[in-house]
């Protein structure tokens, strides 16, 4: 029986929200989607589908902050989840100080441990910290699933790059169409990828 983790990335205080100093607005706009995707694998019986939270948490004079604004400093409130979102006990939270949550993280120890063959991807941004994120998930030989509706950017646009580079490695889907295939005894994840090279 497949086994998945809904990795849910960077939903934050620094990213999320107006008062957010590296706003994805987009983010806002997922949230309600989000919630209703943590409703539906919290009601589960069972664990094949798992929520796990990426929470970006870097040290004072992280490396990161040579290309970009300081954000996310460990033990802040901008590193801390947004209340809507908020992990509940016994739900796995992995820290990260790079775009990927697998680079220098326990997150591939934990899908091991888990038995979990498939990453499903979700948070902010896109083009970034998602698809880094998904890229080596497809490295460590994880299918791979984005939910479309459950991701988002700075703008649309880089919204939308972000989803057609996915697409060449994972199966781009709602959540809706994520949900339905399991209530339905599907595999989800079934189709996935570009084999025929057809994305432009």
């Amino acid at each position: 029986m497949s086994r998945h983790a809904i990795l849910v990335i960077d939903m934050l205080n620094d990213f999320v929200g107006e008062k957010a100093p590296l706003r994805c607005p987009g983010g806002e706009e997922i949230v309600p989607n989000l919630q209703n995707l943590f409703q539906w694998v919290r009601s589960r019986k069972g664990d094949d589908v798992q929520l796990v939270f990426i929470q970006e948490a870097h040290r004072e004079n992280d490396a990161d902050f040579r290309v970009r604004p300081v954000h996310a400093v460990k033990g802040t409130w901008g590193s801390d989840f947004i209340p809507e979102l908020y992990p509940e006990k016994g739900e796995y939270i992995v820290q990260k100080r790079r775009h990927s949550g697998f680079q220098h993280t326990d997150l591939d120890l934990f899908l091991r441990e888990e038995n979990i063959d498939t990453v499903v991807v979700t948070g902010v941004w896109t083009n970034v910290c998602v698809r880094s994120t998904a890229t080596d998930a497809l490295a460590k030989a994880y299918r791979v699933i984005t939910l479309s509706d459950g991701c988002a950017s700075k703008t649309k646009e880089m919204h939308e790059y972000g989803l057609n580079d996915l697409s060449i490695f994972s199966k781009v889907m709602t959540i809706d169409e994520y949900v339905q295939s399991w209530e339905k005894g599907l595999d989800p994840w079934k189709g996935g990828g570009d084999r025929e090279n057809k994305v432009e």
